[in-house]
């Protein structure tokens, strides 16, 4: 039986939220030529709406997607472009209504109704596709402006003594290598999400065995333990 699209897009969200993604914020940007986004883009540079934008945020973080720019099978190749065999791609939805006749119950009488529904379709990222024409692959060039830093805080984290390495468009604690790992400071929307997001990473790194050796026994990625741990970090 065809999984019901309503459920479809929250096991997406609900999946996003288990990896310790919320995908209603995305506070840094990308690295190429739509400079600091704050939604997703389809091929015509228009933005998603809605739900679209949790869910392609959601897809861009899982999978490491910097391009803002999102299109169908069919736009890829209307622009020159082609989906690389074995790309998976993402799901996004159409709302809308149709119009129906029905008899009322009590009257008899018919009577118009708008029945909304949900569509479902398939988008890939520029980055899963060749050929595409350079402003969706390009670079962003140096950004003129710039976010001022703030000394309290870049003194509080300097103080943690933890590694933090910047690069990149994720934010992670690693265990193995015990680093923070940070994108730029300059691709964040402002210096409070650089810091926000700064701050949860380093909840994590409290858990290293050489401090607090936090453990809620977990055993696999996004399991209950791992559940356990993000909600440590979000608290």
């Amino acid at each position: 039986m065809k999984t019901d699209i309503y459920q479809r897009v929250t096991d997406s969200i609900v999946a996003s939220l288990e990896t310790g993604i919320r995908p209603w914020i995305k506070p840094w940007s990308g690295d190429h030529a739509a400079g600091r986004i704050m939604r997703p883009l389809r091929g015509n540079g228009e933005p998603y709406r809605g739900i679209n934008i949790l869910m392609l945020w959601g897809a861009a973080m899982e999978k490491g997607y910097t391009s803002p720019s999102w299109m169908t099978f069919k736009q890829a190749l209307a622009l020159g472009g082609n989906v690389r065999k074995g790309e998976q791609g993402s799901l996004v939805v159409y709302a809308s209504t149709f119009s129906r006749t029905e008899a009322d119950a009590t009257t008899g009488e018919e009577q118009e109704r708008d029945i909304p529904f949900l569509k479902g379709y398939t988008v890939f990222n520029a980055e899963q596709i060749d050929g595409l024409p350079a402003q969706y692959i390009a670079p962003v060039p140096p950004r003129l402006d710039s976010i001022e830093r703030i000394g309290h805080a870049e003194a509080f984290f300097a103080a943690t003594g933890a590694a933090i390495r910047h690069g990149g468009n994720q934010a992670y604690y690693n265990m193995g290598t015990d680093h923070v790992q940070m994108p730029p400071f300059e691709a964040f929307r402002d210096a409070e999400s650089y810091y926000a997001t700064l701050a949860h990473e380093l909840t994590h790194w409290t858990r290293h065995k050489s401090r607090l050796e936090r453990d809620f026994g977990r055993k696999r990625f996004g399991d209950e333990g791992y559940a356990m741990e993000e909600l440590v970090a979000l608290s």
